[in-house]
């Protein structure tokens, strides 16, 4: 059963407006809107996006089935209706919309503007506990967050599999579901950079009058967690124990995100650190394309006093640990003495260790990870650790095998796929290209982190490197096919693999 759905036939209606009510603090503001909702068109959506912007829940009663104007069952409305976000709770009534807001209590009852001169039965039961009746039908503006919504479902229409790849290796694409669910109960150490990601969806005003800049109107805003933080959560889902070892500002964001990353099930352990905010990176998007983005951090390193408590709490840990995943924004989480230190103990116990260091828009240099069973830089991450602008992608990724002595390296390459460089049996190591399995990616954030996290975990399980690759190509390919960068679903993989081909 969905969160956001109350059932009609589980609880009678007073019991339905009383655990609506119980289910939220006191003080939360609740607008109630009411309708046949036959078919959701983009009038509903900003009738509905206009009262759930007045309070802090939206509540929404369908009208009963046999109710004049209503011509789809209530099962198929209740579907439609709480599959919006904004929706915090939706019933089937068994009565009047007015005798269901003298139940419900709500702060606000919410009518179309059409309403404003007419009769309106609610507006006694409003009248009579102190509540308001208001007549709005939006902005018209709310069109463009119903594709934001849309986006954020993963389409698989335009994932297609490389047979080519896995048939010059020897194994066939069914074979990675035996790599999948050995993944299950795998104990999973994740240290680095949590980021929130806000996704805000605008409407594009036109130019302004007064200098040449784009005008946007905020509209809605979706929030990620995002960095080491949405790889814990991808280790997670693929069925692993995890701990997630970073830094926190002591602000609203940090609560944010550790409620969101304990709510998924991730072992938290962060490290307050009053010189910096947490790392909060905003997007503004519209018409499936990001405009601007904002970045709210600081890039200093750690103190040696927060770098001793990590360590310690951290070496704690490492005797119930199987993989070790260095997941480096370069935003101060991990210096270099931190880093050879974190090593030497996963070394020591005999930890798999994988390594990915993002550079974007700061520096980085991936070769400061030693003895990784895996790094996964971009080209330019790796041109940047080398200092290399002119050798080829094999050069390059034998160069950084070489030179930070990992066991295997995947460059990747964005819409190009990626280049694996994979040590033999025999010590001997092999180059190979996998294509990009997503030929119309949505939103190519968090693309690295799934791929990642997969072929991490896929390595720690005994699979070799082609294996890992292709399960980690074809998890971002998933990950690509949808707005926002929210954790990987095994399921996702698992349908997509199980696809027949076209």
């Amino acid at each position: 059963m969905r969160q956001n759905r109350i059932e009609p036939g589980d609880i009678s209606l007073q019991s339905t407006a009383e655990e609506i009510r119980a289910s939220y603090p006191a003080d939360t503001r609740i607008a109630f809107v009411s309708g046949n909702f036959n078919v959701l068109h983009p009038g509903h959506m900003r009738l509905l996006k206009f009262a759930r912007d007045v309070a802090d829940v939206l509540v929404v009663g369908l009208r009963p089935d046999g109710t004049t104007g209503v011509s789809v069952p209530g099962e198929a409305r209740l579907e439609s209706v709480c599959s919006m976000s904004i929706v915090g709770k939706a019933v089937l009534l068994t009565e009047s919309a007015s005798d269901f807001v003298s139940r419900l209590r709500p702060d606000f009852v919410v009518k179309g503007k059409e309403f404003e001169q007419r009769y309106n039965p609610e507006e006694a039961a409003v009248t009579a506990y102190g509540g308001k009746l208001i007549f709005s039908s939006g902005e018209s503006s709310f069109a463009s967050v119903d594709i934001l919504n849309r986006d954020s479902a993963t389409d698989f229409s335009t994932i297609n599999k490389s047979h080519a790849f896995s048939d010059r290796h020897g194994f066939g694409i069914p074979s990675l579901l035996e790599v999948l669910r050995s993944l299950s109960g795998m104990r999973v150490m994740v240290i680095g950079d949590v980021i929130v990601d806000d996704y805000i969806a605008c409407d594009a005003i036109g130019m302004s009058q007064e200098d040449p800049t784009i005008v946007v109107t905020p509209i809605q805003t979706s929030t990620f967690v995002g960095g080491a933080g949405v790889v814990a959560c991808h280790a997670r889902n693929l069925g692993a124990e995890t701990r997630l070892f970073t830094i926190f500002g002591e602000d609203e964001t940090a609560a944010y995100a550790r409620a969101e990353l304990t709510a998924g099930g991730i072992e938290v352990h962060g490290f307050h650190d009053e010189t910096r905010p947490t790392t909060r990176k905003q997007r503004f998007r519209a018409l499936n394309k990001t405009l601007l983005r904002v970045n709210h951090l600081r890039q200093h390193a750690i103190s040696r006093e927060i770098e001793k408590r990590m360590l310690e709490q951290i070496e704690a840990a490492m005797s119930t640990t199987d993989l070790l995943m260095f997941a480096d924004f370069n935003y101060g989480c991990l210096p270099q003495t931190l880093v050879d230190s974190i090593c030497a103990v996963a070394e020591s116990h005999g930890v798999t260790m994988t390594a990915d260091s993002q550079a974007s828009s700061q520096l980085s240099d991936i070769s400061r990870f030693k003895r990784m069973a895996l790094v996964t830089p971009t080209e330019r991450e790796v041109r940047l650790a080398l200092h290399d602008t002119a050798s080829g992608l094999a050069v390059l990724a034998n160069e950084l095998c070489r030179k930070a002595d990992a066991k295997n390296v995947i460059i990747t390459l964005g819409s190009e796929g990626m280049l694996v460089h994979g040590r033999l049996d025999n010590g001997e190591y092999m180059t190979d290209r996998l294509q990009a399995l997503n030929t119309a990616p949505k939103d190519v954030a968090g693309a690295g982190d799934s791929l990642f996290t997969a072929t991490s975990m896929a390595l720690c399980s005994g699979a070799d490197i082609w294996h890992g690759a292709y399960l980690g190509a074809v998890a971002a390919a998933c990950q690509v096919s949808r707005v926002g960068n929210s954790p990987l679903k095994a399921s996702d993989i698992i349908r997509e693999i199980e696809l027949p081909d076209e």
